[in-house]
């Protein structure tokens, strides 16, 4: 090749690097349009049609033949509401028919043929949980710590009218642990209503200062704290008609047990309730009374040598009620389905899978069972159909990559919205029998244009020789023969997996920041983390930080061993259970890390929440050489790198008594530290402040590691 031409491709080399742009700090924290555009669909009651908005005009499909209709303009909904909506507000569909639109506190009933108003729906101010059911046209909601019940016509009563602040009806209980994710449940012929009753009076209480008044507050919230005294929480069965309430009569494990996964029987006759005693290592399935709230059957129990976590409700696959799934990791090392009888006779395991599933739902003939999967790939998600009388399975995803599915009422078929490492997003309409498939959206690369970052998504081996799933991230237009300082990002905590097969392996615009301007950036799941079964998961029961350093740390090793690494420059950053970690990180391995900046870390496990904590750590008195073990107080006078900790203020998750006593613990060994407190932040710093926050972390980052500096 002659002189020139090297020279001129160098010259346009550089003239295209010149016209890349590169990610502002505020894009990377808020820059919503730079993620992979998506489209909210929803199947339309009982009709094989689905909705989504296009434009400014809410659009049904028809799933069979593709004709295309428009039901409701975003002006005649302004028109309707009274309202000056810039996009459409939220809507659900009711029935085949009829649109539910939510707006400033209430709710509009839409008529979707005529396009008419049919109700409008007020509740009172500061209502709150507000939960329908179709078949008894009733209104449930919280206000204050009690629960009401309301008509179509806008008529209440109170079904709770408790005045002691310690009793909460009709909310979450148990710090939203097990699968709770609400406290009212309603018979599925809407005649009677259950709720939780939660009583705090034995909970000790946090105070979290409140600056925005004159003189400063004490907002002071209920927080259990492990090994102290926590909530007790029962659950009461409403009867509208006669506005008549009785509790069941649970008590297996004491008063302090979990009551989880609330369930109605097909026929309305009867609740299922999984408890779980405070150990969380015993778990009892009982059926009680609509009527009395007595007892009718204990169906079977389960037990554990470190914990269960009940997750989801029973399922039932026929009307009669006469079987129903039930979902477990404790029975064979994965979480798989399992079919019943009424009696609680097991009948078979559905899915005898060595991965972790998930029931999306059964046909109504109770024949095909619907499930999605890590079968394939511990990094992908894929959906199955299951013939529960033959066992025959067929995988219905067959692109690579994380899918996420919505089947329709008579699941014939599926909206698939997917994305894979190269992929941004696609979404196909399919058919359940697998003779049709059609893409509906295929989203175009939202960081054209921008300089691109090279990711990979690989493995290494743990010490027990298990894959540990990792996303690196290379600087751009990378350079092999220099050197690079490292930005190890972790979380590492259970219910958390940072590395997935979707778009650009879970890449972050803030790590596409960070590489863009001269970093190598490392993310990994280790042990401890989901979707990757029991044993997996459970390794790191009463020693939590141990099992993941040692993971986290072959991370690095297996960096270190690339020429382009700069074993002198590498720093850490995480939050939460990842701000645990980056503090465990740099003080148990100081001559690794040399800057560090750790958000709403847990500092010592015994101040933080019963439910959460009592799982992988047992009590304090059960368990005090792991609470010795993995406290971070003693730790704190081997730190030597440079460490921020960032803490929201009034954080009700992981309490400032964590990061206070680990500033305490380095004034008393004379170690510096920094600190960063967010006056008005909860656990998480949001909106604005994020910006603020990243600004904070990037720069002192930088101010150590020194990217671009080779």
């Amino acid at each position: 090749m002659k002189k020139t031409t090297i020279v001129l491709l160098i010259l346009m080399n550089v003239t295209l690097q010149a016209q890349e742009k590169l990610l502002a700090l505020e894009e990377a924290v808020l820059g919503y349009h730079l993620r992979p555009a998506t489209r909210y669909i929803a199947w339309q009651g009982n009709h094989d049609a689905f909705t989504y908005i296009d434009g400014e005009t809410l659009v049904a499909e028809n799933a069979a033949t593709g004709e295309k209709q428009e039901l409701l303009t975003l002006a005649r909904v302004n028109e309707l509401l009274g309202a000056r909506l810039r996009g459409f507000p939220e809507f659900f569909w009711l029935d085949d028919n009829t649109l539910r639109l939510r707006h400033q506190g209430k709710e509009y009933r839409v008529d979707a043929t005529t396009k008419q108003l049919q109700a409008t729906i007020s509740f009172p101010r500061g209502a709150t949980n507000i939960t329908y059911s179709y078949p008894g046209k009733r209104y449930a909601y919280t206000l204050g710590n009690n629960l009401y019940c309301m008509d179509e016509e806008g008529n209440s009563f109170p079904v709770t009218t408790d005045q002691d602040k310690n009793i909460v009806n009709g909310q979450t209980v148990s710090r939203s642990e097990f699968g709770i994710n609400g406290g009212i449940f309603w018979s599925p012929d809407g005649k009677r209503l259950a709720f939780y009753r939660k009583d705090e009076s034995r909970v000790g209480i946090f105070p979290l200062l409140d600056i925005t008044t004159r003189t400063g507050k004490a907002n002071e919230i209920k927080y259990p704290m492990a090994g102290m005294d926590s909530e007790h929480v029962s659950i009461g069965i409403h009867d509208v008609e006669s506005r008549q309430t009785c509790f069941l009569d649970a008590n297996d494990f004491g008063r302090e047990q979990y009551l989880t996964n609330v369930t109605w029987s097909p026929r309305a006759d009867l609740l299922y309730v999984q408890l779980l005693n405070r150990g969380q290592d015993h778990l009892r399935l009982n059926s009680y009374d609509a009527t009395t709230g007595k007892q009718r059957v204990s169906l079977f129990d389960e037990h554990a040598k470190t914990y269960i976590e009940p997750q989801d409700p029973l399922h039932f696959v026929d009307e009669r009620g006469e079987r129903f799934i039930f979902t477990t990791n404790n029975r064979d090392g994965f979480l798989n389905l399992y079919l019943h009888d009424a009696s609680g006779k097991l009948v078979k395991r559905l899915t005898p899978v060595a991965a972790d599933v998930k029931l999306v739902a059964t046909d109504k003939a109770g024949r095909y069972l619907y499930y999605l999967s890590a079968e394939v790939s511990p990094v992908e998600e894929h959906l199955f159909r299951l013939d529960m009388k033959t066992g025959k399975r067929t995988r219905l995803t067959n692109d690579t990559g994380w899918h996420s599915v919505q089947l329709n009422k008579a699941c014939t078929r599926f909206i698939d919205n997917y994305s894979n490492m190269n992929t941004p997003r696609v979404i196909e309409l399919v058919a359940t029998n697998g003779k049709e498939k059609r893409r509906l959206l295929e989203v175009p690369n939202p960081l054209e244009g921008y300089a691109p970052v090279d990711v990979t998504l690989g493995t290494i081996k743990a010490d027990d020789g298990a894959d540990l799933y990792y996303r690196l991230v290379k600087p751009a237009h990378f350079d092999p023969s220099r050197v690079y300082p490292v930005l190890h990002y972790v979380y590492g905590g259970p219910h958390a997996q940072l590395v997935r097969n979707n778009w650009k392996a879970s890449l972050s615009l803030w790590e596409m920041y960070m590489a863009q301007r001269g970093y190598v950036v490392f993310i990994m799941d280790n042990h401890g983390t989901p979707n990757r079964g029991k044993a997996f998961e459970e390794i790191i029961h009463r020693r939590c930080g141990q099992q993941e350093m040692a993971d986290q740390v072959k991370g690095i090793e297996f960096l270190k061993s690339h020429p382009w690494v700069d074993a002198n420059r590498i720093g850490l950053h995480g939050w939460s259970y990842g701000g645990f970690m980056t503090i465990s990180l740099i003080t148990n391995h100081p001559d690794t890390y040399k800057v560090a900046v750790a958000g709403g870390p847990v500092i010592d496990w015994k101040w933080y929440e019963v439910m959460y904590g009592e799982r992988y750590m047992d009590t304090p008195e059960e368990n005090p050489d792991g609470y010795a073990l993995t406290s971070l107080i003693p730790m704190a006078k081997n730190l030597k790198g440079k460490l921020l900790i960032c803490q929201g203020l009034v954080d009700p998750v992981v309490v400032m008594e964590h990061s206070l006593s680990f500033l305490n613990a380095c004034i008393e060994n004379n170690v510096q530290v920094d600190y960063f407190p967010y006056p008005r932040a909860e656990h998480n710093v949001a909106g604005r402040d994020r910006v603020h926050l990243m600004r904070k972390v990037t720069d002192y980052l930088d101010a150590v590691l020194k990217p671009g500096q080779y």
